[in-house]
């Protein structure tokens, strides 16, 4: 007897539909899988033999053919157990034909019948509604990831044997035993804004820190922090996010895709707040960019339309650093595998701090000991493409006991975050139509087109690049970041304060010629 059941396999963040096919005729008992195979999907002969065996079930000895369709898409991962063994269930005649039809499973088997959780239920289940699956079931645990996609019925199993009871029993009473999940998306994002995070009113004295964050933010322009230890360059990374505008919809289902894919979604069902990532120092390329034998998406996909916090700049590995040039100019890494290649979305904010010396308090000299080539090299060690890439660099101070005594902290996250969605505003008027978000996006082609200099502005950039011997890259940098902090003041016009501002956050290559 023949079967087909509807599954899915996953292509990066995006999904496909995979037809489990299970056929079962007399002869020698034995069991094959073809269809591409991974090592994990070969493995799922043994476990779901067992889950079987331990749910009660007699195989009779029967000869069973299982085809996981197309043939060349390559199928990785443990999510076929489930509907395998509901494929091999159907085929043996334990319940009528065409009672999972329609139905797309996903799911893990235990050894005892145990329905455990997978990765990438979400874009397999966008991808169903997409084409008009109308019902799914999915591990418990996955029922709230799958149940934000509109227009699809997602059911979550305990169990082997809850299923099978499912699908012997009538129409009417399958919804009493597997229960459709209801996620309401609006509360979810309700419940993102509402939490507490940190606040930026807790960070006391470096008034220019903060306004180069929030400048950052509002333009989605990469920042570099320079400071001594304990200026507060990790605290002021950390709370960047929180006046970041926040996630729309569609934003929010792509982050929450990867994070699925990843394996790291955990028992949330949306994502809801711009992500934050801080990987260690210690971490090697493909940790960064992602890959693996199994790829999986790295920190910075894990970044996106977030921040990337990279801390003790000059201490990450070169290698690792130059892995990164690519996927920031593109919003996107690929890896490339024999089975075939994968794109992970890329499109973060850069956050990084680093002290100005190996000791970290040049050019305070009754602290610091470290000779000019040590300070060049340190400075050195970071990668110069990264700097180019970079718009604003702020330098801190120590912070003295007078701020730290000072109980008015200045502006809130809250304050903050308001003035930068007016800011938000403005750029997705300015840049409708076009492949541009935010001013930290524009190509020096249209840098005249959204950037325009009157007169006295022009005279203002030309006194700039004479005096402070800037290159042709920090002078568009320069004039994108006087955009942002005119947009900040509601300016429909960059005027000559804006641009001094903006200069004064000079650009990364620049700090090291002084």
């Amino acid at each position: 007897m023949y079967s087909t059941i509807l599954s899915g396999a996953l292509l990066g963040i995006h999904a496909s539909m995979v037809q489990v096919e299970v056929d079962a005729t007399s002869g020698l008992p034995s069991m094959s899988m073809v269809g591409s195979l991974g090592s994990e999907v070969r493995e799922s002969r043994e476990r779901v033999m067992a889950a079987l065996k331990n749910a009660g079930i007699d195989i009779p000895p029967k000869h069973v053919t299982v085809n996981l369709s197309p043939a060349d898409l390559r199928k990785e991962g443990t999510a076929y157990d489930l509907p395998i063994a509901i494929g091999m269930l159907e085929a043996l005649g334990f319940f009528p034909e065409g009672s999972a039809k329609g139905i797309l499973f996903l799911g893990e088997l235990g050894l005892n019948g145990e329905i455990r959780a997978v990765r990438g239920v979400l874009p397999i289940v966008r991808e169903a509604a997409a084409i008009g699956i109308s019902e799914c079931i999915v591990p418990e645990v996955n029922a709230a990831e799958g149940a934000v996609i509109p227009g699809i019925r997602v059911q979550g199993a305990k169990d082997l044997e809850q299923v099978m009871v499912f699908l012997l029993a009538k129409e009417k009473e399958r919804e009493s035993i597997l229960p459709v999940k209801k996620v309401s998306v609006e509360g979810l994002f309700r419940q993102g804004i509402t939490q507490s995070g940190n606040d930026f009113s807790e960070v006391k004295g470096q008034e220019t820190a903060k306004r180069g964050a929030k400048i950052a933010a509002a333009g989605f322009h990469n920042l570099l922090m320079l400071g001594p230890p304990g200026a507060g360059k990790s605290m002021i990374a950390k709370r960047i996010p929180g006046i970041m505008p926040p996630l729309t919809l569609e934003e929010s289902l792509e982050v929450t895709a990867i994070y699925s894919v990843a394996g790291q979604l955990g028992d949330r069902a949306l994502m809801t707040q711009r992500p934050f990532q801080s990987p260690h120092h210690t971490i090697s390329s493909p940790a960064l960019t992602g890959g693996g034998v199994i790829p999986r998406p790295g920190i910075i996909s894990l970044s996106h339309r977030g921040v990337l916090f990279l801390d003790e700049l000059p201490e990450f590995q070169r290698a690792s650093l130059d892995s990164m040039r690519q996927p920031m100019e593109d919003k996107q890494v690929q890896i490339t595998r024999t089975g075939g290649n994968l794109i992970y979305p890329s499109d973060f904010m850069l956050v990084c701090a680093m002290n100005p010396c190996p000791c970290g308090y040049f050019p305070d000299r009754n602290r610091c000991r470290c000779t000019e080539p040590q300070i060049k090299r340190y400075a050195g060690h970071v990668s110069g493409p990264i700097l180019d890439r970079i718009d604003l660099c702020v330098e801190l101070q120590a912070v003295g006991v007078e701020s730290l005594q000072k109980e008015a902290c200045g502006e809130s996250s809250e304050e903050m975050r308001k003035q930068v969605e007016k800011a938000r505003k403005i750029q997705m008027e300015r840049f409708q139509g076009t492949a541009y978000r935010f001013n930290g996006d524009i190509q020096a082609a249209d840098m005249d087109r959204f950037c325009y200099l009157g007169e006295a502005e022009k005279r203002c950039m030309k006194k700039l690049y004479e005096e402070m011997g800037l290159s042709a890259r920090s002078y568009h940098r320069i004039r994108k970041v006087a955009r942002t902090i005119a947009d900040l003041q509601g300016e429909d016009r960059i005027r000559t304060e804006h641009l001094l501002e903006a200069a004064m956050y000079r650009p990364a290559q620049e700090v090291w010629k002084t």
